[in-house]
């Protein structure tokens, strides 16, 4: 088995630092971040930055066929993608998609997917440029490549948090988590899209991370897309900080019919809701709503690099990175 996801992508960012054509890339001015972040930042053009990112999207890990229908698929694949974007406050341009597919898919379901695809681009000014297709031996194997822009030098990074600075998060957290609960322990009752939308129809929050560049708002940034307590641990791991969050303070989703608050596991740990958790400045006014999103103050970084939550009677204990990793055993 291979190494837990976190521990596996910080071996392969060691070799390629290490490597001859890791130490030639420290000296390419092209490559402004690599390996790290939400995106790697290229500088291709005159007083621009160009933002790359890359997402799997694999059946029986990130979509099962008899839960999810092909437009909820088409639609999250790149949701994914322009999640990540806007983590770095960029604005996406074109999405590249490469499809592996087994022999016996029906063409109905390839054609359903993809107009889902291209009907969310379309929403953000993306164009489906360019991209591959294979035959599977198993399964449904689609790789997405989203690329944004961003002014050159202000891209959102993991890595500008500070002590002192405080800690927002976009939205509501743990409503796409539920859905997977309800699905795995009710599989004979259909779970209906339209009771769990930030599950099936997640919403990417690009023109939120991009006024939070433009206003100089965020310090650093990250999407919520492994969870709450994995993507801080991230945040903070990259900015050499640490952090206290109020569980009073966190936002929990209601869902379902009739609707009901998640749970603050759900919330601190579940994944893919693919919300924005940026840092502030002491100093900066972060209003209650950015783009008709709720934004709310849910703790501070500091300078231990623990991550604490406080919980209800105003006792602090460490948080855990619960939320989504591959190959954990």
């Amino acid at each position: 088995m291979p190494l837990p996801e976190k521990a596996l992508i910080a071996q392969i960012r060691r070799m390629a630092t290490s490597s001859t054509q890791g130490r030639a890339l420290g000296s390419n001015r092209t490559i402004s971040t690599a390996i790290g972040d939400d995106c790697a930042v290229l500088r291709l053009l005159p007083g621009r930055e160009s933002l790359i990112t890359t997402d799997l999207t694999l059946e029986g890990i990130h979509f099962r066929r008899d839960w999810h229908p092909p437009e909820s698929v088409g639609h999250r694949c790149l949701a994914r993608g322009l999640s990540d974007i806007a983590a770095m406050g960029g604005e996406p341009v074109a999405a590249f998609l490469s499809l592996a597919l087994p022999r016996d898919l029906p063409q109905a379901w390839v054609g359903r997917f993809a107009r889902s695809l291209i009907s969310l681009g379309e929403r953000f000014g993306v164009t489906l440029a360019g991209g591959d297709t294979a035959e599977s031996p198993n399964g449904i194997l689609a790789d997405i490549i989203v690329v944004g822009t961003a002014p050159k030098g202000k891209s959102v990074l993991r890595s500008g948090a500070r002590p002192g600075d405080r800690i927002f998060v976009s939205g509501e957290l743990g409503g796409s988590a539920a859905a997977i609960v309800q699905m795995r322990t009710k599989p004979q009752k259909k779970v209906r899209p339209r009771d769990y939308p930030r599950h099936f129809y997640p919403e990417p929050r690009v023109e939120l991370g991009r006024i939070l560049r433009e206003k100089g708002l965020a310090s650093a940034m990250i999407d919520t897309s492994d969870g709450l307590s994995t993507d801080l641990a991230h945040l903070c791991e990259e900015s050499d900080v640490g952090a206290e969050v109020e569980s009073v303070l966190i936002p929990r989703a209601s869902v379902g019919r009739p609707a009901r608050e998640v749970d603050l596991d759900l919330a601190l740990h579940g994944g893919e809701d693919y919300e924005l958790l940026f840092t502030a400045r002491p100093g900066k006014r972060i209003p209650p709503h950015i783009a008709g999103v709720a934004v709310t103050h849910i703790g501070h970084i500091t300078r231990s690099r623990l991550i604490l939550v406080r919980n209800l009677k105003g006792v602090a204990y460490q948080l855990d990175p619960k939320g989504w990793e591959h190959f954990r055993k």
